[in-house]
């Protein structure tokens, strides 16, 4: 009888917070959307809301993540509800392909496909209004919001560069690129390696680039694998410090805005560019000073958030099966050289990204476990770092390029100290959780706390 009364009394008790939780977040992201959506239209152009509302019968500009988004929404279904929710999603895209050729109607611009998951991502959130009610009904209200917070990431992402790219008229490379010496310019000479590849080696480190949401939906799956069986989230997983990046990154773009390398020193960017140097001959060492430029490229170079992604999945893979690691270390040393390689980014934005990420995913994990001073610490060390880094290449990077030999192993020890502050901490993290549980009784499974 105490049992059963116990089971009634806990959950209430601990429902509470975990609802208000979850109720802030989605007022955070709603608001957010909808700032967005007002800026969007103070340039005149479509917001984040309005362009995922064209996707429902327009062409989107992403079907395969539409499709990955859809696949994160069916991880709450049974494996019978998954089949149907698949083939509904298939059968829809080909009545739209059907109906637009018969109009006569050619795609241009976007995918294909895409519509049909969308369409279920929408049936799913009325299904669990209309016929769940509970618990299932909040499951799977859950799933549908973890599926559509990809695509509106994206789409917030996409005007967040809009944003930065008309709010500042100019740029800061020359200090980036002057401080980037310090680390042997390596853009300008992955920028060389890749020329040398070829076509193929281009188009494979193009597709890893373009793709990093698609590879962070598959490790994503392999942690929320039980969640069909388990009724429940697990305590933390990739989806979330990868929409947290995603939010809190474009901030730093507005703080220190730089268009990249071939875009600065190369013909991505036209007349608007100091030089056409890259990626043959770096920039000569002189003191740096703001330069203007287009009000159509992105100021999102600093720091790297396909770094900071790709290092998120590099650590969410890690406790998942050998092929597993395998990709999460594959995506990650791609996504590095596409990011050189393609001139997106600096050495040293990719240095911010990694201690970014490292960051956010030490405050996202110590905020689920409880704050303590190990947590405190790790999260301060790293906003400290980061702090540092970007002080140094804004207001020291003639020094830094002068002394390369000093400045460059110092930044290299800058992250890595992050690095191993990280993997020290969580380590001790896990061994805790194992031998306690999470309150002092029963053992945490590696889904549940792991990176």
């Amino acid at each position: 009888m105490f049992s059963r009364i116990n089971s009634r009394i806990k959950p209430a008790g601990w429902r509470q917070p975990r609802t208000l939780l979850w109720a802030t977040a989605g007022a955070t992201a709603v608001g957010f959307l909808i700032t967005l959506e007002i800026a969007a239209r103070h340039y005149g152009l479509p917001g984040p809301i309005t362009n995922q509302a064209k996707e429902v019968i327009f062409p989107p500009k992403s079907g395969f993540l539409l499709y990955a988004s859809m696949a994160l929404t069916m991880v709450v279904l049974t494996w019978r509800e998954r089949f149907i929710a698949a083939g509904a999603a298939i059968g829809i895209d080909l009545v739209v392909f059907l109906v637009r050729w018969a109009l006569g109607i050619r795609v241009t611009d976007g995918h294909p496909f895409g519509n049909g998951a969308l369409w279920v991502i929408l049936g799913c959130a009325v299904i669990a209004v209309t016929r769940r009610a509970g618990r299932e009904r909040v499951l799977l209200l859950k799933g549908v919001g973890l599926g559509l917070l990809l695509v509106a990431g994206r789409k917030a992402g996409d005007i967040w560069l809009l944003i930065t790219s008309r709010t500042r008229p100019t740029v800061l490379d020359q200090y980036a690129a002057t401080a980037d010496h310090a680390l042997g310019n390596p853009s300008w000479l992955a920028g060389r390696i890749v020329r040398a590849s070829g076509p193929i080696g281009s188009h494979v480190l193009d597709y890893v680039y373009i793709q990093l949401a698609v590879a962070a939906v598959v490790v994503a799956m392999y942690q929320l694998r039980h969640v069909a069986v388990e009724r429940r989230f697990p305590r933390h997983h990739l989806v979330r410090t990868f929409l947290v990046i995603g939010l809190l990154g474009p901030a730093v773009y507005m703080i220190f805005p730089v268009v990249g390398p071939v875009f600065a020193y190369g013909t991505g960017g036209g007349h608007w560019a100091v030089a056409d140097v890259w990626p043959h001959t770096p920039p000569p060492v002189h003191a740096p000073h703001p330069i203007p430029f287009d009000e159509i490229t992105p100021r999102n170079c600093m720091p790297s958030l396909h770094t900071a992604w790709a290092t998120t999945i590099f650590i969410h893979s890690r406790k998942g099966p050998r092929i597993l690691r395998f990709a999460g270390t594959f995506w990650l040393i791609a996504t590095l050289g596409a990011t050189l390689g393609f001139g997106y980014h600096y050495g040293v934005d990719l240095v911010a990204g990694a201690v970014f990420a490292l960051t956010v995913e030490a405050a996202l994990r110590a905020l689920e476990r409880g704050w303590d001073r190990s947590g405190t610490q790790l999260v301060a060390h790293g906003a400290t770092v980061f702090a540092a880094l970007l002080a140094s290449y804004r207001f020291l990077p003639l020094e830094m390029a002068h002394h390369p030999w000093v400045s460059g192993p110092l930044v290299v020890l800058a992250m890595a100290s992050v690095v191993h502050g990280y993997v020290r901490t969580t380590t001790l993290w896990e061994a805790t959780a194992r031998v306690t549980g999470p309150r002092g009784a029963v053992p945490v499974t590696p889904e549940a706390v792991s990176p």
